[in-house]
């Protein structure tokens, strides 16, 4: 355990540079002390590192010190080369970027870790997309990455769900999320969500911007999830639920019915689903047939009965074009005497 964590100090300082005791304790999860224990053994193994002290100070390794990759357990290894998606990375332009690297990755791990790495890319492949999904051209997004990563303003055209629906922004590009399949750029000023399948043109403009020190993109995105949902789902339904239509929730909708669920004497669930709009919750509900009744409000309870009217309005009668119904088979007459 404490050889694991004097290695993650090692690398830590060699990929961020300078790092107080402090930051260096949050980032491990231990104590401040315990960090001043693993410095000096590190420095006594021999590791050119030396602190400062001071507001400004802190732990860091002497220029040019690099340790080699040969800490890596057997797991770690194997989730290494899990993480390479190749689809993602041929996306941003970085296919043969990514081969390349774990290539050198490779060449560094010991003989046994090499082969078990190499047996995790032959047996598991990672496809993000959903199913249903039908893949969407992003020809931006290169462009996109590139000036995600060297920091340059973008001028481009987008395309919105309201009016006016083409609309020029000046952005300041702070990183790219992949979520189930589809890309999203995060940028100021906000900074707000942009598809990059809905960009219709880009051009890079002069000049750089500073990100902001505190800017965390997973953070970010997290919180974006959270008020996404938040605004998305406006109100409640007060529904019964039978077994079979309780398992066939999925979503936000399966996570109320666990929070909320109350069983029923005959055997169904009561529960508190949100509701997008009227018309998403009918839609919605209606596929679940007869194993779900809706209680309140009365306004979506009216819709869905009056919707259930319709429908079965028309299989009452014979079907349009078919003609007058076949007549059934004839009843048996009476026994001949």
């Amino acid at each position: 355990m404490r050889a694991s964590r004097l290695l993650s100090i090692l690398l830590l300082l060699q990929t961020r540079g300078r790092m107080t005791a402090a930051e260096l304790a949050a980032e491990l999860e231990v104590s401040v002390r315990t960090v001043y224990r693993d410095a000096e053994a590190l420095h006594a193994a021999g590791v050119p590192l030396y602190g400062d002290a001071g507001h400004r100070g802190g732990y860091q390794l002497l220029d040019g010190y690099r340790t080699r990759l040969t800490g890596l357990s057997p797991a770690e290894a194997e989730a290494l080369f899990l993480s390479g998606v190749p689809g993602p990375a041929a996306e941003l332009g970085l296919g043969s970027v990514l081969a390349a690297a774990q290539l050198k990755v490779r060449a560094a791990l010991p003989p046994a870790l090499r082969e078990q790495a190499g047996r995790i890319q032959a047996r598991f492949h990672l496809d993000a997309p959903g199913w249903y999904a039908e893949a969407e051209p992003v020809p931006f997004l290169p462009a996109v990455a590139d000036a995600v990563w060297h920091g340059h303003v973008l001028r481009l055209r987008y395309r919105r769900w309201k009016e006016p629906t083409e609309v020029d922004r000046r952005l300041e590009p702070y990183g790219l999320v992949l979520k189930a399949g589809r890309w999203y750029l995060v940028a100021a000023p906000g900074p707000r969500v942009y598809r990059v399948d809905q960009i219709l043109g880009l051009q890079r403009l002069e000049g750089g911007f500073p990100v902001p020190g505190g800017f965390d993109l997973a953070a970010y995105w997290q919180a974006h999830q959270a008020d996404f949902h938040a605004r998305l789902h406006t109100a409640d339904a007060v529904v019964r639920l039978s077994p079979a239509g309780a398992a066939r929730l999925t979503g936000p909708a399966a996570r109320a019915l666990r929070a909320t669920g109350e069983p029923q004497p005959d055997g169904w669930t009561r529960a508190v689903l949100p509701v997008e709009s009227p018309e998403h919750a009918c839609r919605e509900y209606l596929a679940l047939g007869a194993e779900i009744e809706v209680l309140a409000p009365a306004g979506l309870r009216a819709r869905l009965a009056a919707t259930a009217r319709a429908t079965a309005a028309l299989y009452t009668g014979p079907a349009e074009g078919s003609g007058p119904a076949a007549p059934g088979p004839e009843a048996p007459g009476p026994a001949a005497p």
